[in-house]
């Protein structure tokens, strides 16, 4: 990864341009050809340094609910409670931990009835004892990576 990597890195992260051409606008920016961009992120992708872009989406904002979810998902069911978990639709996150409740994930959904259909269903199909730990407060949501 050399500097104009960097540079396209820091700008692609939250100042994506809105524009009819993004990648001639960046290019611009960072005195690289629209060709140049699309060939750097072509790699940085294939590389997995970059690995999707899009749109970062307040879902409060648009009426959606999240939670944090643990689960202790004893040896004998983990790998089938990991596979339901990475099949939900809304499971933005999905961490094995050292502790009791040794399996953490975010969920977002629709409603708060769809939130808890999802949980229960879990619980249902898996026998995994699954808690809750919603939010009260969102102190930070987003990192940039300085490079």
């Amino acid at each position: 990864m050399d500097e104009k990597d960097r540079a396209l890195l820091n700008e692609i992260q939250s100042n994506f341009p809105v524009a009819s051409r993004p990648y001639e606008v960046l290019g611009a920016k960072l005195d690289l050809t629209e060709q140049e961009v699309l060939d750097r992120i072509f790699r940085l992708r294939t590389e997995g340094i970059i690995r999707r872009i899009g749109a970062s989406i307040n879902s409060r904002k648009i009426g959606f609910v999240s939670t944090l979810l643990a689960a202790k998902a004893p040896e004998d069911k983990f790998e089938k409670f990991v596979d339901l978990v990475n099949r939900c639709d809304g499971v933005t996150h999905n961490y094995l931990r050292r502790h009791e409740y040794n399996v953490w994930f975010t969920l977002i959904s629709p409603s708060e009835l769809d939130k808890r259909r999802v949980i229960d269903e879990l619980v249902d199909m898996s026998g995994v004892e699954v808690l809750e730990l919603p939010a009260k407060k969102i102190f930070k949501i987003r990192v940039d990576f300085k490079f």
